[in-house]
C-alpha cells in the first residue's frame, strides 16, 4: 500500500497558512489542516486556550502566539517578521475560516504587502454550511458579517440592503436575535428568513418563516448558540 503521507510535499518556508478549524463537530477538521498544524513552526491563534484544547485533542504540541482584534497591528508585524525569516506559520481562529468575521484580514494584507506567501487550508465555514442547507437561492448571495450594534445604524443598514439582489447572509448573537427579528419584521416583513443555529453540533437546527413568525417563536422558546441569519431575495 502506498504511504500517502510520504508522498505529500512539505510545508513551504516563509508561508502563512490560513487553517479553517471546526465550527462545532471535530470530525470536520481536514487531514490537510491536521498535517499543517503538526508541521508548522508556530500557530497564531485568536484564543490560545481554545486552540490549546484542539491541539491536545489532536496530540499536537506547538508554540502558540495570540492574535486577536485588539493586538492585530503589533502581532501582524511580528508574524511578517517571522515569515521573512522562513518560519511556517498557521493562523487559526476559534472556529471556521480566518478572516470571515474573525481576525485574519489584517495579517494577510500585511503578509502580501511584504511579499510573503499566503496559502489557504480550506475547511468549515458557518456561512457556507448554512447557505447550502437553507433552501434559499445560492446562485447569488451577499455576506454582511455582523450588523452594527446600535439600533439606528442597524435599521439604516437593513433599509439599504432591501434593494440588494440575492440571498442576504449575516451572523448574529443569541442576545440580539430578537431585536434583529423585530427590525426585519419592520423593514422586510414579507421576506422568508432562515435561522441556522448550532451548526454541525448535536442540536443543529434550521428555523424558517417570516420575521414576525420567527420573532413570536423565539420569544416563546429562547435559544442559545450563535445564529447564521439568511434572508430571501425580494423576488422570492
Amino acid at each position: 500500500m502506498v504511504n500517502m503521507q510520504a508522498t505529500l510535499p512539505p510545508l513551504t518556508p516563509g508561508t502563512l497558512y490560513l487553517v479553517a478549524t471546526p465550527i462545532g463537530n471535530l470530525e470536520d477538521l481536514t487531514l490537510r489542516a491536521v498535517r499543517t498544524l503538526r508541521e508548522c513552526d508556530l500557530i497564531a491563534a485568536e484564543d490560545t486556550r481554545h486552540t490549546g484544547h484542539l491541539l491536545r485533542h489532536l496530540g499536537i504540541a506547538k508554540p502558540l502566539l495570540s492574535y486577536f482584534h485588539f493586538n492585530e497591528a503589533r502581532r501582524s508585524e511580528e508574524i511578517v517578521g517571522r515569515l521573512q525569516h522562513g518560519d511556517k506559520i498557521a493562523l487559526v481562529t476559534d472556529s471556521g475560516s480566518p478572516g470571515i468575521s474573525d481576525p485574519g484580514e489584517r495579517v494577510v494584507r500585511a503578509a502580501r504587502a511584504a511579499g510573503c506567501r499566503v496559502e489557504p487550508v480550506p475547511g468549515p465555514c458557518a456561512l457556507i454550511a448554512a447557505l447550502t442547507a437553507s433552501g434559499l437561492p445560492t446562485h447569488e448571495f451577499h455576506f454582511l458579517g455582523f450588523l452594527p450594534h446600535k439600533s439606528g445604524q442597524r435599521r439604516r443598514e437593513l433599509e439599504r440592503l432591501s434593494s440588494v439582489p440575492g440571498t442576504l447572509v449575516l451572523y448574529e448573537s443569541p442576545y440580539r436575535i430578537e431585536r434583529l427579528l423585530g427590525e426585519l419584521a419592520a423593514v422586510l416583513p414579507e421576506r422568508i428568513v432562515v435561522l441556522a443555529r448550532e451548526l454541525t453540533k448535536r442540536f443543529e437546527q434550521f428555523l424558517r418563516g417570516k420575521p414576525a413568525e420567527l420573532l413570536a417563536d423565539t420569544r416563546h422558546h429562547p435559544r442559545k448558540g450563535e445564529f447564521v441569519v439568511l434572508i430571501s431575495p425580494a423576488e422570492s
